[in-house]
């Protein structure tokens, strides 16, 4: 960054490329608090930006686990029956928070034509005298002119009136959003950027905004290639140590944000813009765990919920174990398809059928645990985690696939470059060997949005096997992920709950039957658990499914964005 904190081109270039690669991690951080890997910034590589995803380290809150409930919610579909139901808050402003939804936002030009502003939310609602934390937005105006639409997309430039602003939001936790408008607002859907501002505001310790941070790039290479399969006690002592690393490195360099990073709080920081904006409603787009943020500001503030769109849905019902083991299953699924598509290529370096392809993971995850892989970045060396998380990298796009290919092919021959490769991208790591704020931020609000699975590495080990029958190829290592948040210094305020959102208007559920981060399962009980949910299902692979120009589906959530009517409860789209 400059001085002015404007992007030079080169720092652009790479925001770009994390968010066509590590964007994917923000969508397994959804899960819910993996230890020894990390994840990576919001989008998706294909345009869809994912959000959430963290192979080997922390897994996120929303997708395996849910932010605080406040009290009063009653038993979710697959949910403890002491699982209540998300209230909404008063709609009248508490006068302690006035001043804040008085502000004047200052928007300023910044990053090659957008326009940057800031405002201020109290760092504890409850508390507002106690201080102030500082929030970043970016936002590309409507564009009138903008070319039309393709034809079936469902979009239209022609003349309307402005619709207001239209938030995005990436996932993670951690995902930036001011980083993901900037990267996808330019190819949006020509109809929706003629009638909306579009907005990305970097929720609270992400990014621009009063960011967390925990270790520096030489300390998270350590943990990001932390084994995450122990096999004796030796191993299981220095995971547990790595969890505690991280957590008291968090701890120290974070102060009092640590305790005020909840998804609740988040949305309630999306309120006081959506007010700053001019806005009587707010009209959103999330993805990933940006569907659990969506999600908690509809139950929290129903009247206020406009044209709303959660794409690759997350279960707010579920408790963190549960969360990580569904989750494990989605990525086992994801696995099936790579294997069977990779078992019809002449390069595939797994095998002729799917079986063969497991067996050959399965060999050289064991291979690369005894004997890390070089590779050609200096003194660094593959682990199994690290060869772990590239292949969990690969699962959300299929357009990875032919990446995965060569890069297990060249694992298989010694050479682990290829693996490090994607479990770099996964975290967003840089060349310099630096990291963005997106794993510290995941951490953060998963560990405060559920409590923690496991008491211990014993409750640990007891887990793997119910994992393993889940996920035979990735369940021994979601298990022992969900450790770091045991280590946590700050008290989780979150339980699980569902979301009713009485009274909101139709908010719209998108749900990809193949999706690896947050599986379709996920979907369905969100759809079902929202008054007014809309379930709409893409059949195919991938995580997020708008933005992928299927013109059934892009064309039903464009319809609805531009119009107002939600497609049928059930429609389903695909390739």
């Amino acid at each position: 960054m400059r001085a002015d904190g404007r992007q030079d081109t080169s720092s652009r270039a790479r925001a770009r490329e994390r968010r066509t690669g590590a964007a994917v991690a923000v969508a397994l951080v959804a899960a819910a608090g993996l230890v020894a890997g990390g994840c990576s910034a919001g989008g998706s590589p294909s345009g869809a930006v994912p959000s959430g995803a963290v192979p080997s380290g922390a897994v996120p809150s929303g997708t395996v686990s849910s932010p605080a409930a406040p009290a009063g919610l009653a038993g979710p579909a697959g949910g403890a029956s002491s699982v209540t139901p998300l209230e909404p808050l008063p709609a009248a402003v508490p006068p302690a928070l006035a001043s804040y939804y008085a502000q004047r936002l200052d928007w300023t030009p910044c990053d090659d034509g957008y326009e940057c502003t800031s405002f201020r939310v109290p760092l504890d609602y409850d508390r507002p005298a106690d201080g102030d934390l500082t929030l970043a937005a970016v936002r590309a105006p409507a564009v009138p002119t903008v070319p039309a639409a393709p034809a079936g997309t469902g979009g239209t430039a022609a003349p309307g009136e402005r619709l207001g602003s239209l938030l995005l939001n990436p996932g993670g936790p951690g995902g930036s959003a001011v980083e993901y408008v900037e990267g996808v607002a330019r190819g949006y859907d020509a109809g929706v950027r003629a009638r909306y501002d579009l907005v990305g505001l970097d929720p609270r310790g992400v990014g621009r905004s009063s960011p967390v941070t925990c270790l520096g790039g030489e300390r998270m290479d350590a943990y990001t290639a932390a084994d995450i399969t122990p096999d004796d006690q030796s191993e299981v002592d220095a995971l547990v140590a790595a969890a505690k690393e991280f957590a008291e490195g968090c701890r120290q360099r974070s102060g009092d944000r640590l305790g005020h990073l909840s998804t609740v709080e988040a949305a309630r920081d999306l309120d006081v813009l959506r007010a700053l904006l001019g806005d009587e409603r707010l009209h959103y787009v999330g993805k990933s765990y940006g569907t659990f943020l969506g999600a908690t500001y509809a139950g929290l503030f129903p009247g206020r919920t406009g044209r709303m769109v959660l794409d690759g849905a997350m279960d707010p019902s579920l408790d963190s174990l549960a969360g990580n083991r569904t989750q494990a299953g989605g990525f086992e699924t994801a696995w099936a398809a790579f294997a069977r598509d990779c078992a019809e290529r002449a390069d595939c370096p797994l095998g002729r059928t799917e079986q063969q392809a497991g067996e050959q993971l399965a060999a050289l995850f064991a291979a690369v645990d005894a004997h890390p892989l070089t590779t050609t970045d200096g003194a660094r060396r593959l682990s199994e985690a690290q060869a772990t998380t590239g292949v969990i990298q690969a699962m959300y796009a299929d357009f990875l696939w032919p990446r995965l290919r060569t890069a297990l092919a060249g694992a298989a021959a010694g050479d682990g470059t290829g693996l490090l490769k994607l479990s770099d991208a996964y975290y967003g790591r840089e060349a310099d060997g630096s990291y963005p704020n997106l794993m510290f931020a995941n951490m953060a609000v998963n560990c405060l949005d559920l409590p923690a699975p496991f008491a211990g590495p014993d409750d640990a080990a007891r887990a793997v096997p119910d994992f393993e029958r889940t996920s035979p190829r990735f369940g021994r290592d979601m298990a022992w992920m969900a450790l770091t948040c045991t280590y946590w210094p700050v008290r989780p305020t979150g339980t699980p709950h569902t979301v009713r959102a009485a009274g909101a208007a139709p908010i719209v559920v998108v749900g990809t039957t193949r999706d690896p981060a947050t599986p379709y399962a996920w979907a369905q009980a969100l759809a079902g658990q929202l008054e007014s949910g809309r379930l709409l299902t893409y059949d195919g692979d991938g995580h997020t499914a708008y933005g992928r120009h299927d013109t059934c589906l892009d064309g039903a959530v464009n319809r609805f964005l531009l119009g107002g009517e939600p497609p049928e409860n059930g429609k389903s789209c695909g390739p």
